[in-house]
C-alpha cells in the first residue's frame, strides 16, 4: 500500500509541475510587463528552474516507482536521490525562504504588483509556496541516501556560480538584472550576496541530510498516517487547476 501511495504521490507531483511549467513557458511570447522575459524567457529566473528541477526529480521518481523488485535499486535511484538530496531539497527550499523574506520587505524587489495583472495568485504560490510541502512531502515518502557532503557542496557550488554568471551574462547582453533587487548592489555587494546565499543553501542541504536521517531512524506509525492524508491533500490540490 505505501509503494502505491509513493507512487500516486511522485506521478501527482510531476503532473502538478508538468501543468506549472506549461502554463508559464505558454506566457513566453505574450505582451508582459517590460524586461520579464527579455532576453532568455523564463530560463532566467531561479524559480522557474527550480520548477524544471523538482519536474525532473519527481517524473524520475515516477519511473523508478514502476520499476520491479531489484531494479528500484538500480543507477535510475541512485541518481533520484542525489538530485533529490543535493539540489531538489535545498533550492526548492531556499525559493520559498527567499522569495517570501524579500516579499514581505519589499515586493517591488523580488515580485512587482504589475506581475499580479499577468500572473493569478495561484501561480505565484506554485511557484514560491507549494514547493516546500511537496519537497517536505517526499522526504516522509522514502529515505534518501545522500553522498559525501565535499561532493555535494562543490556541486552545489557550480551550479551557483554557473547561475551568477548567467544572470551577470543576461544584465551585461541586455543592461536588466533578473531581479529587480540585485541593481541595488555594487559588484562587492554582488559577490556578498551571492556567498550569503549558499550559505544558506548549504545549511538547507545539512538541514535535509538530518531531517532524512531523523525522519527514517525513528519510523513511526504516525508518519504513515501523516504521509498518507498528505498524499491524499496534495493529489486533490493538484486537480484542483484543471477545473478553474
Amino acid at each position: 500500500m505505501t509503494a502505491t501511495l509513493r507512487a500516486v504521490f511522485h506521478i501527482s507531483a510531476f503532473s502538478w509541475y508538468a501543468i506549472v511549467v506549461n502554463y508559464l513557458a505558454a506566457k513566453d511570447g505574450e505582451e508582459l510587463p517590460a524586461g520579464i522575459f527579455v532576453y532568455g524567457g523564463p530560463w532566467k529566473y531561479l524559480t522557474f528552474l527550480n520548477l524544471l528541477l523538482q519536474m525532473t526529480f519527481f517524473g524520475l521518481a515516477a519511473v523508478n516507482d514502476l520499476q520491479p523488485g531489484e531494479k528500484a535499486k538500480s543507477a535510475l535511484n541512485r541518481w533520484k536521490d542525489l538530485l533529490f538530496s543535493v539540489f531538489a531539497f535545498p533550492v526548492g527550499m531556499f525559493v520559498v525562504l527567499l522569495f517570501w523574506t524579500i516579499f514581505a520587505y519589499d515586493r517591488e524587489l523580488v515580485y512587482p504588483a504589475t506581475i499580479d495583472n499577468f500572473f493569478p495568485p495561484w501561480i505565484n504560490h506554485a511557484m514560491h509556496t507549494i514547493v516546500l510541502p511537496v519537497v517536505l512531502g517526499e522526504v516522509l515518502v522514502q529515505p534518501h541516501t545522500y553522498p559525501q557532503m565535499k561532493h555535494a557542496l562543490a556541486a552545489l557550488l557550480v551550479v551557483g556560480l554557473a547561475y551568477l554568471s548567467w544572470i551577470v551574462w543576461v544584465y551585461l547582453t541586455v543592461g536588466i538584472w533578473v531581479y529587480p533587487l540585485l541593481r541595488h548592489f555594487s559588484a562587492a555587494g554582488l559577490l556578498g550576496f551571492f556567498f550569503f546565499n549558499m550559505t544558506v543553501v548549504t545549511l538547507l542541504y545539512l538541514l535535509g541530510d538530518w531531517i532524512n536521517s531523523h525522519v527514517w531512524s525513528k519510523a513511526h506509525l504516525v508518519l504513515n498516517m501523516v504521509f498518507n492524508l498528505f498524499c491524499v491533500t496534495f493529489s486533490f490540490i493538484s486537480l484542483l487547476p484543471l477545473f478553474s
